[in-house]
Order: structure tokens, then sequence, then C-alpha cells
């Protein structure tokens, strides 16, 4: 499609280092002009660099969870011996048809650390080998399971949220709206962190202006993964593929983050309005001069580590306000600073254009600012951003393998 952007003129020098990187370790190794068999070769052996290091939890724990669609594999990760932990259901991105537990590890390792929660990976059965839903399915299953073996696991049945970043946020947020629709059992999700996820928008700004062989999602990029995952063309506006297609009134706290360079940006900006709209409580950030897929690179980004510091903020303070309610006007904020002044949205820059953060407001009463210093006070809205760039490695041209959705 014409009319791109020059996206690695706009990236920052830490991403143009995770670029350099990623065309040492796959260069070319993504390409949607291969098998999706290969694909996932490829993926894994890229993502195992960026998945050294990172904190180290105090017990990992695998078992197979029976679902209808036979047993998947979860892996619970915990950041203390404390007994009864919040559980975090995290699902991995991947275009639906890429990842495991392992390519996510170091991303789950830090969320636990940072939340304070137990969070478990789901390994669920990858695409085109089961089509929609059948690994939304999968994860409800792992979701009902945890409910009814809270003791096994030793967590609180009462307290669960889902997590995901790209596909897995799509995937997430699908489980959530499974379990209200159809089980007719949500009341106990605490809230959902979701990092650059699909939420259903077929064409858009980011859309039409971002995308290319650095992040393999051009338009015919993220067809192939549709394909691959979808029934057929009129699952495109399937509920639980089309989240913004539900009714998302009276949904669970949200924490959302989109990255500025990201074909899928404005899936998160709409998700957030919509979140504004209906007062439901949320923290919306953009990251400045990143790619879709940042969250895997934390060794040398900073921005990665900054966001998942951020939804651990968020997390804590929804549990402990309780979470009992999503609206904006359900509590007074309890946080402490200098308030921020009444007000829309924030953006800086021209949107789309230039790669400058983009914020939300967040509701008084998520009680989370979306920087440490910058806390809400009651009917003020917050706004923030989070920038990529500092004195890092020199920036880096070159196209690299893409991030799959």
């Amino acid at each position: 499609m014409p009319n791109k952007l020059n996206v690695p003129a706009m990236w920052s020098p830490e991403m143009g280092a995770v670029v350099a990187k990623q065309n040492e370790l796959a260069a070319g190794a993504y390409s949607t002009d291969q098998t999706f068999h290969e694909m996932r070769m490829a993926y894994d052996t890229e993502r195992a660099f960026w998945n050294e290091g990172g904190p180290q939890p105090a017990s990992i724990r695998e078992n197979r969870v029976k679902t209808p669609h036979g047993q998947v594999t979860v892996r619970m990760y915990r950041p203390t011996s404390t007994p009864a932990l919040p559980v975090i259901v995290y699902v991995h991105g991947g275009g639906w048809v890429v990842g495991n537990l392992n390519t996510h590890s170091r991303i789950c390792r830090i969320l636990a650390e940072e939340t304070g929660a137990a969070v478990l990976a789901v390994d669920y059965t990858l695409s085109p080998e089961a089509r929609y839903p059948q690994a939304i399915e999968e994860c409800v299953a792992v979701v009902q399971h945890l409910r009814t073996a809270a003791d096994e696991w030793n967590i609180d049945a009462s307290d669960i949220s889902l997590a995901g970043d790209s596909g897995g946020a799509n995937m997430a947020f699908a489980t959530y709206l499974h379990l209200r629709d159809v089980e007719k059992d949500a009341a106990d999700i605490r809230c959902l962190l979701l990092y650059y996820g699909s939420y259903g928008l077929r064409d858009s700004m980011s859309i039409r202006l971002f995308g290319g062989p650095w992040d393999g999602l051009t338009e015919e990029d993220f067809a192939w993964y549709k394909n691959l995952y979808l029934r057929g063309p009129e699952d495109v506006r399937a509920p639980y593929f089309d989240i913004l297609g539900n009714d998302l009134d009276g949904i669970p706290p949200c924490y959302i983050v989109a990255a500025a360079l990201d074909p899928l940006r404005d899936d998160s900006r709409t998700l957030a309005a919509v979140c504004e709209h209906y007062g439901v409580v949320h923290a919306f950030e953009e990251v400045s001069g990143v790619l879709h897929g940042f969250l895997h690179h934390s060794k040398i980004l900073p921005a990665a580590r900054e966001v998942l510091e951020s939804g651990g903020r968020f997390f804590r303070t929804v549990r402990l306000r309780g979470g009992s309610s999503t609206r904006a006007d359900a509590a007074e904020s309890t946080t402490q600073g200098t308030p921020v002044t009444p007000g829309g949205p924030a953006v800086s820059g021209a949107p789309g254009a230039s790669g400058a953060s983009v914020t939300s407001a967040v509701p008084a009463t998520s009680g989370v600012p979306a920087s440490p210093a910058a806390p809400v006070t009651p009917g003020a809205s917050a706004t923030s951003s989070v920038s990529a760039t500092s004195d890092g490695p020199s920036e880096q041209r070159d196209p690299a393998p893409p991030d799959a959705v």
C-alpha cells in the first residue's frame, strides 16, 4: 500500500539498537513467504536472546489443564512464597500462529515482580492447527480451572486478572468477554493489562501509515496471520475477534499500551476512547519511537520495562481499591503528590506522523497516575507519555525481522 511513512527515520536510538540485534539474530527469517513451521522455528531462535536474564521468581511450576479441546500446558511464576496470591492469566502474542511459554518468559517474570501476583502463562494451541475460537475457549477453561483448583495452585480464586500482548491481548480480552457473555461468570475478573493489542479495526490511520519489513505488519502480513487464525472472512466480525464490536460498558479496569509506530496503534487509542466514554477505570500509555512487539526488548529498551512497571502500579492500585467498580465516579483518589489539572486527552505532536506520545484521560478513581509524579485527584484527568529515547546506542536504520502480531 502506498503513502507509508519513513518509520526507520522515526524510531528511537534504542529501538534502532533492537532492530540491529534482530537483524543479527534472524535477518529475513520472519517473512510470510515461508511456511508457518519455519516461522515458528525462527521466532523461537530470535526470542531466546530476549528472554535471557531478568528477575527470577520464588518458584516456577508447570502443569497440564483439561479443556474442551484437550489438555494445554500452563506455567506459573510466583514472585514470593506468600499464600493465596492474586493471579494474572497471561496470553502470549505471536499473531495466533507463533510463540509459546518460553518466548514470553521474561515478560511474565517481570510482570510477576512488578505486580506481586502469580502470573500463569497459557500455552494455548496455535493456528492453523486450532482455528478461532478454540484457543479462546482453552483460555476460558484455564480460568475456570483456577477457580475450582485455587487451593492446589495456592491462589485467591476471587482475584483473577487477564493480560496479554498483541494477538494475546486480543485473546485475553476475548476470554473476559466469553466469561461474561457465555459462562455468565466474569464478576471476579479484577482488571485487564493489554499491550498493543488488535481489537478489531479493519482500517485506520495507523494501518495506512505504518507497517513494513521492520515489524512484519504490512496489510499483507496481517492478512496472512488472520487467514491462518480465522475460519473464514466472516470471522473478522466475530465477537471474540472484533473486540470493539461488543458492548464494552462496565468492563473491568483496563491498562492499555500502544506503540507509536505500530499499525495497531489506533486499536488501542480507540479502546481507550471507549473506556473514557463509559467511565471505565483505565490508563492509556502510548510509547513514542517504538515498534510493535517492543515489550520483548527490556534488555536494551528502557520503555519496555517502564510500561511493565506502570502496569504493575495500575494492578496494585486497582487491588488496593477492591476493584469492585469500573466506574470513574466510584471512589475518591487516595494518591498523594501534585494534582493533575482537569482536562481531556493530551496530544503531543501530530497523531500518526511524528511518533509522539498520545495519552488518554485516566478516570480519577483509577488512582493510577500514568507516571509516578502525576497522581490523579477526584474529578481530574491524568495525562502522561512514555518515551523510548535516551542517550543510548547509535540509531540503526536497517529493517529487522518482524514482530508478529
